[in-house]
């Protein structure tokens, strides 16, 4: 089945597979997959979605002024030209209705788009995040100053016309930067989070937490995950780049005590709280650099069991594959969401006395060049 967008002539190159039939993206991917990771080990057949519409939990608009009424968007394709809001094929329904009516709000307190060549205007972009199984819904705005007129007039008309939402945050971002979120934020409404359940676990996610956008596949790949390391309940597990710690609270049940390391302070919040909100006692998470605390403790003689790494797109690091080597952990389970940097660190790995050992590709952003791996790595 293939579907018609309306930005899809419009240059949009958010799905650019959308009118590819799905088989045929599952069997490019897997072509993919075995091209570049073949040569090391076994490439399962690619785990597709049953259904892959409407599946991301996560969605970002972009404001602008278009004849000189507030519009939002996403951006085309290599530009910063912002398309017109359309009800995205790949978004969750209830993200594209929260978007029209935050819009709309917006225009009612007549505010100005952040024009971000010359650095004035106000709003610049919208967050929104839904709990899948929850049903509770985030909206984020984000300005370019830190004062917000009319804030209370636009959660009421927000509500008015979205009443599902239940948290809304003022965040404010003046840096003329890419990035979409700035680091000063302020609760306008509610609790400033919302709740998600992941492999019968409860997970809290801030507006700056990473949290898979495809609950449905995700779960798919932690089982698989759980699967290749093997835990007994006598293991001590690292995991690496954890985020709010749904990795390593998967594998809590199953392993003697678990150890996360991730970077963005408010994600270990919320993976203390994680662990907290399901009675996990036997996880601590630690706020560093992954590659920087790894060295220290692979010097200090830490020897996990079993070690989790979920890099961002650009891989690990070679520093930090030495420091797991040099802790010696009997597996390690490698989480890859771009094959050809999982191809480069399986060699580093190699190099450091690690052999792969099984792949199993995981369709996490069906109509998207994206493919999530699974991977085994042992002694």
């Amino acid at each position: 089945m293939t579907a018609v967008c309306p930005l899809v002539a419009r240059n949009c190159g958010g799905c650019p597979l959308i009118q590819t039939p799905y088989p045929q993206q599952l069997a490019r991917k897997q072509q993919q997959a075995e091209t570049l990771l073949g040569r090391f080990a076994p490439v399962a057949p690619v785990l597709g979605q049953q259904d892959p519409w409407h599946y991301r939990n996560k969605a970002i608009a972009t404001f602008t002024m278009r004849q000189g009424k507030l519009s939002c968007g996403i951006y085309a394709e290599g530009t910063h030209r912002v398309l017109p809001e359309a009800d995205c094929l790949l978004q969750d329904t209830l993200l594209n209705r929260t978007i029209a009516a935050a819009l709309e709000a917006a225009r009612a307190c007549r505010w100005p788009a952040y024009d971000e060549d010359r650095g004035t205007g106000l709003v610049r972009h919208l967050v929104v995040r839904c709990g899948k199984r929850s049903g509770q819904v985030m909206v984020v705005l984000v300005t370019g100053q830190e004062r917000l007129p009319g804030s209370r007039n636009f959660v009421t008309a927000l509500r008015q016309q979205a009443p599902w939402v239940t948290t809304v945050v003022h965040n404010c971002n003046p840096r003329r930067t890419s990035a979409v979120l700035g680091r000063d934020v302020r609760v306008l409404f509610g609790p400033g989070k919302i709740t998600d359940t992941l492999c019968g676990l409860t997970f809290s996610i801030s507006p700056r937490s990473f949290y898979q956008v495809n609950p449905d596949q995700t779960e798919r790949l932690y089982r698989k995950a759980l699967e290749f390391a093997a835990l007994t309940g006598r293991e001590t597990v690292l995991d690496a780049y954890c985020g709010t710690g749904t990795i390593g609270l998967c594998a809590a049940a199953t392993a003697r005590q678990v150890v996360g390391v991730e970077r963005t302070p408010e994600a270990v919040q919320d993976a203390v709280a994680n662990a907290r909100r399901n009675r996990i006692t036997n996880a601590r998470f630690v706020c560093a650099d992954a590659t920087d605390w790894m060295c220290r403790a692979a010097a200090e003689g830490f020897r996990p069991d079993v070690v989790f790494l979920d890099p961002p797109r650009a891989g690990s690091t070679p520093a930090c594959i030495e420091a797991v080597a040099r802790m010696e952990p009997r597996r390690v389970v490698y989480v890859s969401c771009d094959p050809e940097t999982l191809a480069r660190d399986v060699t580093l790995f190699g190099r450091q006395g690690y052999r792969a050992r099984a792949f199993q590709p995981v369709d996490l952003f069906p109509h998207t060049n994206h493919l999530e791996n699974v991977s085994l790595l042992t002694r």
